[in-house]
This record gives structure tokens, sequence and C-alpha cells, in this order.
């Protein structure tokens, strides 16, 4: 019996490919702590999110790839971790936050808010440490959702005698909202220059900590809010959501465009159609689309960017929002497995963006 070196299952696993990446688990830097003691092998593969849907597969292909080529007979301990990728480096603003992610739509009532609001505490879930900023500065509706609205921030002054805002958490996600500095009932009033010092406030003076992903609940259509937010921070990337219907399509374009204008340049990183059809609580078999059929998917083909997934129109979505409990969190339901999954592939899209596309810039806009 040949003796087992690290060489030996280095080799054999500079042949398990991540699917989504295109190279090798060993030039990837993803194999960490190997370990032989006589035929026992361990190692730890590292994944680029724990919310990753090929865990398993990679898993498996490890074991086959030191069964196959290095022993047959091998007792094989794989240990699965993860450590979100970021291209993010030595910045001022956020600097423990890995990945900014903008959710935006062309218009309002496609339900923006409440997919992002369970696509964070999907994302919670899988254990990656999450924030999201309330950016709809004239209609917060975080607070309501997370079941927070009572909630006041907390201030404090830090080491270096900077006055910072404490987030609010819920449901494992940190949260920031203007609902939270006003009155549920009271009509906020902005100009435009008051909504955009609101939202950077938010972003600069909010003490965010280490996060792996913050998602950015932008108001709809294509305002000076969206331009602050690209002026203060790099974002990550951009998730557009809508529903089937033409009129909510068209808008969502302008949104998609908007991000992919030569001064502002953020990645789409894909496309979420809500609504999608409707399926009665009594009739779970029977899919009614309302609202049309495949325009999500057609806004995707024609941009070259992924439909990431399909909301049903779901009343459990709506009442679960209404009652500050997700339906993220109704674990076992169809309505909490595709949230679930949506989370699964927009990390994957994040993980994707970071190793193969440039870093984004803070927009210097010209006056």
């Amino acid at each position: 019996m040949a003796t087992i070196t690290k060489e030996a299952v280095l080799k054999a696993l500079s042949y398990v490919e991540e699917p989504d990446l295109g190279k090798d688990l060993v030039t990837l830097n993803m194999i960490e702590d190997v370990a032989i003691e006589g035929r026992r092998v361990s190692f730890t593969v590292v994944l680029t999110t724990p919310a990753c849907p090929l865990k398993q597969l990679i898993h498996d292909a490890c074991e086959r790839a030191i069964h196959t080529m290095v022993d047959a007979e091998a007792e094989v301990v794989i240990v699965m971790t993860s450590r979100v990728t970021t291209m993010r480096q030595n910045q001022d603003v956020l600097p423990g936050v890995k990945n900014i992610i903008a959710i935006a739509s062309g218009k309002g009532g496609v339900g923006k808010s409440t997919v992002t609001a369970n696509l964070a505490i999907a994302l919670a879930k899988t254990g990656a440490r999450v924030g999201l900023v309330d950016a709809d500065i004239s209609g917060p509706s975080m607070p309501l959702m997370f079941g927070v609205e009572d909630a006041r921030p907390h201030v404090y002054q830090n080491e270096q005698g900077r006055n910072l805002i404490q987030p609010v958490e819920a449901h494992g996600v940190k949260l920031m909202s203007i609902g939270f500095l006003a009155p549920a009932e009271s009509a906020i009033v902005w100009r435009g220059p008051m909504a955009s010092s609101a939202l950077k406030q938010f972003i600069t003076e909010v003490e965010w900590g280490e996060l792996d992903y913050l998602l950015l609940d932008m108001p709809p259509g294509t305002s000076d809010i969206h331009l602050t937010m690209v002026q203060t921070v790099p974002v990550t990337g951009s998730l557009i959501v809508t529903t089937p219907q033409k009129v909510a399509l068209a808008d969502a374009e302008k949104g998609l465009q908007m991000f992919r204008l030569p001064q502002i340049n953020v990645p789409v990183l894909g496309i979420v159609e809500n609504m999608a059809w409707f399926t009665p609580a009594e009739l779970p078999e029977n899919k009614y689309f309302i609202f049309g059929e495949g325009g999500g998917q057609q806004l995707a083909d024609k941009h070259g960017v992924a439909l990431l997934g399909h909301i049903p129109l779901v009343q459990s979505i709506r009442e679960n929002g209404d009652q500050g409990t997700p339906a993220i969190l109704q674990d076992g339901s169809p309505a909490a497995a595709v949230f679930e999954q949506l989370a699964e592939d927009l990390a994957r899209q994040v993980s994707i963006r970071n190793a193969v596309a440039p870093r984004t810039n803070v927009v210097q806009m010209q006056s």
C-alpha cells in the first residue's frame, strides 16, 4: 500500500472544477487544511458563499477524485465552509461590507420591497451576514415588513468621537430605514437633495460592521437617490424586479439601462419576475397568468442577463409581509422554497461577478 501524500491529494483535487467559475479548486485556493493520518484524508473546501447551491456536487466530486486518483479505500473527511468573495478593497466607506447590491425596479407596485425583505432573510438563513438599507425615503416599508415598526435606532459615539447609528436587527438582518425616525402615519416630503442626503447618511453614518451582503432597496424609477448611491459606494451589482406585464417591463428596462450607462457601469446580476402567476390556496397546482406570461424571460434574453426566479402571486406572501413575518420564515412552504432558491442564485451570480468582472468604481458625475 503506497503512502498517501499531500501532493497526491492536491493533484487529485486539481481535477475538480468549480462549475460556475470554470477553474479547479486548487487554482482558486479553495482547498485548505489538508491533513493525512494513515489512510484518513481530511481537508476543507472554502466555498465562495454559504448559499452555494452546488455544495453537495462539489463535495461528492472531491470525494470521488480522492478515491479514483489517490486511494480507493481512503477515509475522506471533507469540511465544507465558506468565505464570501468581494471586489471591494481598502474602502473608506463601508470597509467591512463585502458586497453591495442595489435592488431596483422601473415602477412602483411590482413587489420589489417584498422580494428584497425575503431575499435578505433567506441569505441570512444560510449563515451570511446581511444588512438592508430601506432607500425608498418617501415610502419606507421595511419596518412594517420586518415587524419592527416601533423600533428606534440607538446613536452612540465611537472611539474617534464620531456619532454613529446602530441599525435595528430583525430576523438575522441589520436594518436601517427612515421609517424608524418618523411616525408611520406622517407623510414624508423630500426635495431631491434632502432625500439624497438621508440615503448617504444611512450608508456612511450607520455602524454596519462586517457584512457579506448589504442590500439597498431602491425607490421606483431613476432619480437622485440612484445617482447618490453610485456616487457614494462602488456597487457590486444590481437586481431588477419586474412583473410580466408590458408596462412594468418597459419601466424595468429603463432601470436596467440606467445601471448600464457608461458613466455608471454597474453589473446587472439578474432579473426577478414577481407576480409571475396566481396560484389559489385551494388549487395549489394551478397557475393563472394574470399579468401575462414570459415577460421576465424576454427582458432577460434581450439584455443577456440571467432570469434568477419567478415569484408567484400567492396570498400568504402578502399576508406574511403585512404581519411582519416574511414568507421566507415559513419553513417548508412553497413560497419559502422560492425565496431560498432565489437567494442561492443571487449569491451564485455575485460570486461569478467577483471572479470574472472588473471592479466597480464610485461614479464621478460631471457637472
